[in-house]
């Protein structure tokens, strides 16, 4: 079985949920787990401009994925930055260049999952995950979440993401916010999961 976990990251706060995500789905036995991201869109000067630059040397040795590919994974753990409670433009020019996978339903029956971050707590988590599983159903995903067995996300003690739709993460407004401790938790839990789930689909 291979899960990819596939990513859109401006300042590292997905990135570092998509390793977390990566460790959960290692722990189900015989599982290759790839990470990769999508191609950037914004011109140099602005991600030099917003202070992106620096950070996206984190992860610029992770290589850059292919529509194409997605077709070479049983499960697909996508992370996306939520803009105006929707998926980031570089995402949705990846999703937007799936078409050809959709006319060949070449990503039925695969298992989908969705992990996002946002500036603020109540930023619009839910509604872009909600958003992402729309295009997936499109392309006849089987969609899974972050159930409630992962009892991270009942707590009210701390400020913290995490959603039954998937993991989550809050930045801050200037990104100075990273991860937190139970935010990472729920993203393994996820990765672990969805990777339970499409073996058990694979043996069905």
């Amino acid at each position: 079985m291979k899960t990819l976990v596939l990513f859109y990251s401006t300042y590292g706060h997905i990135y570092k949920m998509a390793e977390a995500i990566a460790e959960g789905a290692r722990e189900v036995a015989g599982n290759e787990v790839v990470i990769k991201r999508v191609p950037e869109t914004l011109p140099p000067a602005l991600l030099d401009q917003i202070g992106a630059t620096q950070a996206q040397k984190a992860f610029e040795h992770i290589p850059v994925a292919r529509p194409e590919e997605l077709t070479e994974y049983d499960n697909i753990v996508f992370g996306t930055p939520t803009r105006y409670g929707n998926l980031c433009g570089q995402m949705q020019a990846f999703m937007d260049s799936t078409g050809g996978l959709w006319a060949r339903g070449a990503l039925v029956g695969k298992v989908g999952s969705v992990f996002v971050s946002t500036a603020t707590q109540h930023g619009g988590q839910e509604t872009t995950i909600r958003s992402f599983h729309t295009e997936l159903l499109h392309h006849g995903f089987v969609i899974v979440g972050l159930p409630y067995a992962w009892q991270g996300q009942m707590g009210h003690e701390e400020v913290t993401g995490g959603t039954p739709y998937g993991a989550s993460t809050v930045a801050g407004g200037q990104g100075e916010r990273q991860p937190s401790a139970n935010e990472l938790e729920g993203a393994r839990f996820q990765g672990r999961h969805t990777s339970e789930i499409a073996s058990k689909l694979a043996r069905s």
